[in-house]
């Protein structure tokens, strides 16, 4: 598509070229008085019609290439678009993780905090992530591949030591401060952007694979695309989640009873709100991370996996007539998230149950 594009570009801007040098060439032409006498009213008409006709199809071949310009920005938008939605259980993760930084700050604190975190975000994803990721994808384009899979681990290590974190009634530590003391707002900021910066690789890096086939320019441009938009996104829908309740409480001051039951509900509804994105986002970091591995095993040779998750969703899909790709997407989905759950449980169990692994969690 991008190769088809670019060739009627370069067809294009080749008439455009010629009819440009045509239009100057009559409007420049030598020719005397003399010369022009024989042919009688011909010599003015002719060269107005010359230069209109020319005028006109260089405003044709502009308009062509307006028209190619839209279509290469709808193609970099559906390209960014399906990149992005691979990459959306890491998305949902990072909405999910981002409001626990805002917890205990003043209220006027919150959207000045995420303003500075999503800044971060950006330029982790704009300054280092991007660019590293484009040069590897030109030079070393096999290494895709394992990097996803690493990323894909910790995706599932992750899902798997909420669960864990869960089950076991494990809680984060508490620091002792003064009364009325806060969080540090340099020190929060700071520890999201690291948090952040893996999710954003995370991201960067599946939109990546998904384009890898693009040219070096559209890769570059869709990857922007991508991380500006996810960026707004993530970061937008953290703010509302944080004012969520503030929302609620200014409404329940108004004097209509509707808005003050919506008020209510609101603020009431805010912890099941954040309960329900924390599962969704760890449940969402097992399927990916799963899927990850398992279509990185397939591609570096060891096909059996994949193929059994393959041949099981068929399975599903033709024995359902009746919503059948839904159930076997879902099939396909369950095997994943399996496949996550146990890859990360072993990690787990390495990180924080084996012998070695007992220093990591006392520190924690």
């Amino acid at each position: 598509m991008v190769s088809a594009h670019a060739c009627v570009g370069r067809l294009a801007t080749i008439s455009c070229e010629r009819r440009c040098a045509s239009l100057l060439k009559g409007l420049r032409s030598p020719q005397c008085p003399a010369q022009r006498r024989p042919q009688g009213r011909r010599g003015p008409t002719a060269t107005l019609t010359g230069v209109s006709g020319g005028l006109f199809g260089l405003l044709d071949d502009v308009a062509a290439l307006a028209r190619l310009a839209a279509a290469s920005v709808d193609d970099v938008g559906a390209a960014a678009g399906r990149a992005s939605a691979k990459a959306a259980g890491v998305v949902v993760d990072d909405t999910a993780v981002t409001p626990q930084y805002v917890q205990g700050v003043a209220a006027e604190r919150e959207i000045p905090i995420i303003k500075r975190i999503a800044r971060g975000s950006l330029r982790n994803k704009l300054l280092f992530i991007l660019p590293a990721a484009l040069l590897l994808s030109q030079f070393l384009p096999w290494l895709l591949t394992p990097i996803l899979m690493v990323g894909g681990t910790y995706l599932c290590y992750e899902g798997a030591e909420k669960i864990w974190e869960r089950i076991a009634h494990r809680q984060p530590p508490q620091q002792d401060a003064g009364p009325g003391a806060g969080p540090d707002e340099d020190t929060v900021v700071k520890g999201a952007i690291r948090t952040d910066f893996i999710l954003s690789a995370e991201i960067m890096v599946i939109s990546l694979n998904e384009v890898a086939e693009e040219s070096f320019i559209s890769r570059a441009m869709i990857l922007v695309v991508v991380a500006i938009g996810i960026t707004v996104l993530v970061y937008g829908v953290v703010a509302l989640i944080v004012k969520m309740d503030d929302a609620g409480l200014s409404l329940t001051q108004r004097p209509s009873g509707a808005l003050q039951a919506i008020g209510r509900g609101l603020v009431a509804g805010m912890p099941t709100l954040l309960s329900v994105i924390s599962v969704v986002g760890t449940v969402a970091m097992l399927w990916v991370g799963g899927h990850i591995l398992l279509v990185g095993v397939d591609e570096l040779g060891w096909h059996a996996p994949y193929d059994l998750v393959h041949d099981l969703e068929h399975a599903v899909h033709d024995a359902w007539h009746a919503g059948g790709a839904v159930l076997g997407w879902l099939t396909n989905t369950a095997c994943s998230a399996a496949v996550g759950l146990v890859v990360g449980a072993v990690v787990v169990a390495v990180m924080h149950v084996l012998p070695f692994g007992h220093g990591k969690n006392a520190a924690h």
